[in-house]
Order: structure tokens, then sequence, then C-alpha cells
């Protein structure tokens, strides 16, 4: 009992200690930002049209950030894959989905992608990207190869989807690299700020991301599904 309440006096200390080290530098209240942050946040609509200045950072001020995030899951999806090649992999005997899975599986997977795609289209508008978009959009799939037992997808169309989204995103970089001199630079008119259709290329990027994404994450899941041999 002594342990324990020494333990959270040291916690409340130790608390106590961050939180006023963090008052010195970032008073309650005021505005900190110097700087990179004070233009992006003071600028950022201004420039490219987009009310989530979070995603005008992502995608248009640090693009090269979000093209090697990108550039890593697929590192990641055919790391996983190449780990799993020749590998015996024994399927675990899953009990077989009831008729309310499957139905319920089949009805709301669509629902799931449609939701998916709200997310990374409405990326410049609210909070929500490609990422999440696509994330999104594997679970509909996961759900699919879960509650329905003879589900499969053809590997063919998501290797195509990813591929066209990645080499697609590449040449939209390259084509404000051509008319502003910066790569992933928005070289088209950003629009009203507020609306669908405005942010210049960010939603074009955020749908592209939201494919590639989609279905690396989806190969991923097929992959630890099916295992090693069992293609």
């Amino acid at each position: 009992m002594i342990r324990k309440v020494l333990y959270f006096l040291i916690l409340i200390a130790f608390g106590f200690f961050i939180l006023s080290a963090l008052s010195a530098y970032f008073p309650f209240g005021e505005n900190v930002l110097t700087g990179v942050a004070r233009y992006y946040t003071e600028k950022g609509v201004k420039d490219l049209g987009g009310i989530n200045i979070v995603t005008s950072v992502v995608t248009i001020y640090r693009g090269f950030d979000t093209l090697g995030e990108v550039t890593v899951l697929f590192l990641s999806v055919t790391a996983l894959a190449f780990t799993l090649v020749g590998l015996k992999v024994e399927k675990a005997k899953l009990p077989k989905p009831t008729l309310i899975m499957e139905t319920g599986g089949r009805y709301l997977a669509p629902l799931i992608i449609l939701f998916g795609a709200y997310v990374f289209l409405h990326g410049h508008l609210t909070p929500g990207g490609g990422f999440p978009g696509g994330v999104i959009i594997a679970t509909s799939f996961l759900l699919l190869l879960v509650t329905q037992e003879n589900y499969r997808f053809k590997k063919f169309h998501i290797t195509t989807t990813e591929v066209l989204a990645g080499t697609l995103y590449v040449l939209v970089g390259l084509l404000g690299l051509y008319y502003v001199k910066s790569f992933l630079g928005n070289f088209l008119k950003t629009g009203k700020p507020g609306y669908l259709v405005s942010a210049g290329i960010i939603p074009i990027i955020y749908i592209l991301i939201g494919f590639k994404v989609g279905s690396e994450m989806t190969s991923a899941l097929n992959n630890l599904k099916e295992g090693g041999d069992e293609h």
C-alpha cells in the first residue's frame, strides 16, 4: 500500500514538473507560433484554398514527406509478401460465419467503402484524407474476408489499382514541377475555400493516396490471411 502511494506521489510530482515546463514555453491561450508554422496558419488558406491546414501542409508544403510515407507503406507490404513467400502457414480453423455475419458483412462493406471515399474526398475541408480513407476502405475488404466464407478478390485488380494510383501521384507531382517549378506544386486554381471543388490539386492527391493506401492495406490483409504457399 505504501509503495502504491509513493508511486502515485512521484507520478503527480512528475506531471507537475512537465506542466510547469510546458507552461513556461507555451503559455495557455497565447499565439506562440513562429516562422514556418505561423506562415502555414496565416497564409495556408489564401495560398491553397484548403480549409484544413494540416492537409495543405501534408500534401503541398511538405509533399515529399507524404511521398515518403506512401513509399514506406509500399515497401512494408512488399517486404511482408516476400517474407511469406515459401512459408507453409497452417490456416487457423475459423468458425463458419453465421447467416447474420454473412448478411451483415455483405451489406455493410459497400457502406464502409462509401464512407472511406467520403473521408478522402473531403480531406481538404474536414479532418481526414487519403491515409485514413484508404484504411477505412481496406477494413471493408477485411470484413468480407472474415464474414464471407468463400470470398476471394483478384490480386490483379488490387495490384493494378495500386500501381496506377502511385504512377498518377508521381505524374501530378511532375506536372507541378513543370508548371510552377515545384514538385507537387499547386498548378490548378484554388477555387473558393469551403467548397468541395476547391484547394487545387489537394483533392486529386488525396483521391490517389486513398486508392493507393486502400489497395496496399487490402493486399497486406489478404497476404496475412492466405499466407505463404496458400495462394
